[in-house]
C-alpha cells in the first residue's frame, strides 16, 4: 500500500528540513510526500523551492499564493495524493513517523478504513505541556463524541489516515483548525470502520512555534455542531 503523507506548513524553517528527513527515514517503505507551503514569510518557502524541492527528496511541494490556514492547505494536499492511503503529518516535530506502520496495521489488516493516532491512550511516551489545553481537547472530544455517538479520545489529533477513496470524497470547508471536528464529523457519517491507535506526542511550546489558540477552540466548538447537525 503507497502511502501520500501530507505536510502542510507555514513558517517553519527551524524544522521543515528535520521533518522531511525523519519522514523519508520512516521505516515505511512506499512513500508519496506532499507539502503544501501556506504562502511562508520566515524563509521556508525559499528553503523549499532551493533545497528541498531540488533534492528530489518529496514527490511535490505546491505553493499557496496567499496564506489561507492548515485547513486550506490539507484540501489542497489531499486532492493531489495519489497513493492508496493519505495520513497528515505536522511540519513541527511533534509526531513521530516511525509510528506509521502502527497506524497503518488496522487498514493493512483488513479492519479499518480510518485510523485516528490518540496521544491519550496506548501508554507511549507524551512531553508534559499545558493543563488547559488538555482540558480544551478533552472538552471538544467528549462533544464531538456525543454528536457523532464515535468512542475517541484525541479528536483533535493530527495523526488521521484514511484510505484515499475515502478522504477524497469528502468536501472539506474549514481553511484553519477546524480541519479536525469537520472531518471527524464527515467521516463518522460514512459509517466507516473507524480505530485508534495509541501513538507518543513531543508537544512544543508557543516560544518554540506551536499556533493553536483560544480562538481555534471556540471555532471547534461551532465546527462540532454545525457539521454534525447541519451538514
Amino acid at each position: 500500500m503507497r502511502l501520500s503523507i501530507i505536510i502542510p506548513c507555514y513558517n517553519e524553517l527551524r524544522t521543515i528540513e528535520s521533518i522531511v528527513d525523519a519522514v523519508n527515514g520512516s521505516s515505511y517503505p512506499e512513500k508519496e510526500i506532499i507539502i503544501v507551503d501556506d504562502c511562508s514569510t520566515d524563509g521556508t518557502r525559499e528553503k523549499l523551492k532551493t533545497e528541498i524541492e531540488p533534492s528530489g527528496r518529496v514527490a511535490r511541494v505546491i505553493y499557496h499564493e496567499h496564506n489561507q490556514g492548515k485547513g486550506a492547505a490539507l484540501r489542497t494536499g489531499i486532492q493531489a495524493a495519489t497513493g492508496d492511503l493519505v495520513i497528515i503529518q505536522d511540519a513541527d516535530l511533534e509526531y513521530d513517523p516511525n509510528e506509521y506502520p502502527k497506524l497503518i496495521a488496522p487498514i493493512k489488516d483488513g479492519k479499518a478504513d480510518v485510523v485516528f493516532g490518540s496521544r491519550f491512550s496506548g501508554g507511549e511516551a507524551h512531553r508534559v505541556l499545558y493543563y488547559w489545553h488538555r482540558l480544551g481537547n478533552s472538552f471538544l472530544t467528549l462533544l464531538s463524541n456525543m454528536f457523532t455517538d464515535l468512542d475517541l479520545t484525541d479528536m483533535e489529533t493530527c495523526y488521521k489516515l484514511f484510505r484515499r477513496e475515502i478522504i477524497q470524497q469528502i468536501t472539506l470547508e474549514e481553511n484553519r483548525f477546524g480541519f479536525e471536528p469537520e472531518v471527524t464529523a464527515k467521516v463518522s457519517k460514512l459509517n466507516c470502520r473507524i480505530y485508534e491507535v495509541g501513538i507518543s506526542y513531543y508537544g512544543r511550546t508557543y516560544a518554540e512555534g506551536k499556533k493553536i489558540n483560544w480562538k481555534d477552540g471556540v471555532r471547534a466548538l461551532y465546527c462540532i455542531i454545525k457539521y454534525n447537525l447541519f451538514r
